[in-house]
């Protein structure tokens, strides 16, 4: 799934799961490992994790759809300036929330990358806490929409075990 607009891009893919063989735990049976890779204008890089289980990444489309819908609610920052995102999972590595809309037909959502899938220079002492470190991206919905289906697809091959 890439979400990208002329300065950010976003591409996020389930490649696998992170154990190869069923082991009879809900849990690690179903953690999925997702590729990511970033590019901003303060640089860019890649990551791999197990970050994500089955059923939540799922949500992922279905969250991109009612953005796409207009049916999600921007979040704002709190009092303090803290981000905090309306879809998040078990692992806080990635996790969306909605910046802004403008003119009614374009999206800026954000992209919130912690711990392994924050850039090098959030790395160790320098990191940024969790779900503060985002990278925005403008799309319309037909663009949101595609992305979408991108990762339903990119889904099919890894149904929960």
């Amino acid at each position: 799934m890439l979400l990208n607009d002329l300065s950010s891009s976003v591409d996020l893919r389930p490649v696998r799961y992170q154990f190869a063989t069923v082991r009879g735990d809900s849990y690690d049976d179903n953690w999925l490992v997702i590729d990511g890779t970033v590019m901003t204008p303060e640089g860019s890089w890649s990551f791999a994790d197990p970050c994500l289980l089955t059923a939540e990444a799922r949500q992922v489309s279905a969250w991109l759809r009612a953005v796409a819908a207009g049916t999600v609610d921007v979040t704002e920052p709190d009092t303090e300036g803290e981000l905090s995102p309306d879809t998040w999972f078990i692992e806080p590595v990635v996790a969306f929330s909605l910046a802004n809309r403008i003119a009614g037909e374009t999206a800026v959502i954000r992209v919130h990358l912690s711990l392994e899938a924050a850039p090098p220079w959030q790395q160790g002492e320098d990191r940024a806490d969790i779900y503060q470190y985002v990278v925005e991206v403008r799309l319309d919905a037909a663009a949101l929409v595609h992305a979408a289906d991108q990762w339903d697809l990119s889904l099919a091959s890894l149904p929960s075990r």
